[in-house]
């Protein structure tokens, strides 16, 4: 088991695009469907393993490609680093000031290392200023208990 980082920062408008961060579904529309209907799931059937955007599962990271990675590791605790790394890196351009507290912070790592170990997934959000969206992930890697299907992006 190891674990893959990823970050994505970007509008609030780009983020709040739902179609694009989930997975087409496994059957595309019926004939004689609607134009417009064809043609949203064309787009998000060939945007959304490509795209940067974080996906709505977790997990569906491990399907973007592999140059999203941040960075990748056998141990827990030293990818529970690289979130709290990140976290005191963006911080200060949280755009609630009750995100900033450190104590609040602390707890967060070590939720994620505990939950990391236990071979879950990690994922944290802020808003920072502009309005502008931070999306941070670890996802457990081979397997992923949440979605056994998924391949590592590494392999």
């Amino acid at each position: 088991m190891h674990h893959h980082a990823y970050l994505w920062t970007g509008p609030k408008a780009r983020f709040d695009d739902e179609a694009l961060r989930r997975p087409p579904h496994p059957d595309p529309p019926p004939a004689g469907s609607r134009p417009e209907l064809i043609e949203r799931y064309r787009q998000v059937a060939a945007e959304f393993r490509p795209s940067d955007l974080p996906p709505l599962e977790t997990a569906y990271w491990l399907v973007k490609p592999r140059s999203l990675v941040r960075g990748t590791w056998e141990d827990a605790k030293e990818a529970a680093t690289w979130l709290g790394e990140r976290l005191a890196e963006y911080a200060p351009r949280f755009a609630a000031e009750h995100d900033r507290d450190t104590a609040r912070l602390a707890l967060l790592l070590d939720a994620a290392a505990e939950r990391l170990h236990a071979g879950g997934d990690m994922s944290y959000g802020h808003y920072l200023e502009r309005p502008s969206y931070l999306a941070l992930a670890v996802v457990t890697c081979s397997p992923n208990r949440a979605a056994l299907e998924l391949p590592c992006p590494c392999a």
